[in-house]
């Protein structure tokens, strides 16, 4: 089998995965935020079995993959797989007055994807978090350089109390934090934490990760106004 054929078979089992109504609805949900399958169990209002066939079926599709909640083990979310879904899917998000990043110390993914929210829309984004550490990680501030962000060693982390306003789009970029907040409204992305690690290339996989998912939330913000 020749690459050209390989693509258009992906490409013909996505839109096949995709023709279903509940599963293009699963598959929207999951384009703006990581959801638990009890979560959208409930959104969707379907049957917990129902609901895993249908993720079964996107799964094998290649276009959906589950991920554990760094916080409580316990949990699995359930996020798209980046690229593999066709650009049919994704409806288009009315835009906030600001966006809040949030992560548990705010030390990283947190002041990352605020930054490049920041050189991507014209919506205000700030980043704080739940427990907030006393210094920025230095593997963030050497990503934040690599990609000509501006973070420094002098940023302060804050605490989302102090910061948050009605009318802004929360979206939480740390598994911990949006265990602990428990917000129906907040969006959450399930990006593992490079600070543990401490490597260049858990830094980068964190930085690709949310630029993928913040040209895609930005895109959706667009398409909407």
């Amino acid at each position: 089998m020749n690459t050209e054929q390989s693509s258009v078979e992906r490409r013909a089992s996505a839109f096949a995965a995709l023709g279903d109504p509940v599963r293009l609805a699963i598959v929207d949900r999951l384009a703006a935020s990581d959801e638990l399958p009890s979560d959208l169990a409930e959104e969707l209002g379907i049957r917990s079995n129902l609901l895993a066939h249908h993720l079964n079926v996107l799964e094998e599709a290649g276009l959906v993959r589950r991920q554990r909640s760094e916080a409580d083990r316990r949990r699995t979310y359930v996020q798209l797989v980046p690229g593999a879904v066709p650009a049919v899917a994704g409806a288009s998000v009315a835009a906030p007055q600001r966006v809040l990043f949030v992560c548990t110390a705010n030390t990283a993914r947190s002041q990352l994807a605020a930054l490049l929210w920041q050189a991507l829309s014209d919506v205000p984004a700030v980043s704080p978090g739940t427990h907030p550490a006393d210094a920025i990680a230095p593997g963030a501030v050497a990503a934040a350089k690599r990609h000509r962000l501006s973070l420094t060693h002098s940023t302060k982390p804050q605490h989302l109390t102090d910061v948050q306003l009605p009318g802004d789009l929360v979206i939480t970029v740390c598994d911990r934090a949006h265990e602990e907040l428990h917000d129906p409204a907040a969006l959450h992305w399930s990006v593992p934490d490079p600070v543990p690690a401490g490597t260049t290339r858990a830094f980068e996989a964190a930085v690709h990760d949310l630029d993928t998912r913040v040209h895609g939330l930005a895109h959706r913000l667009s398409a909407a106004s």
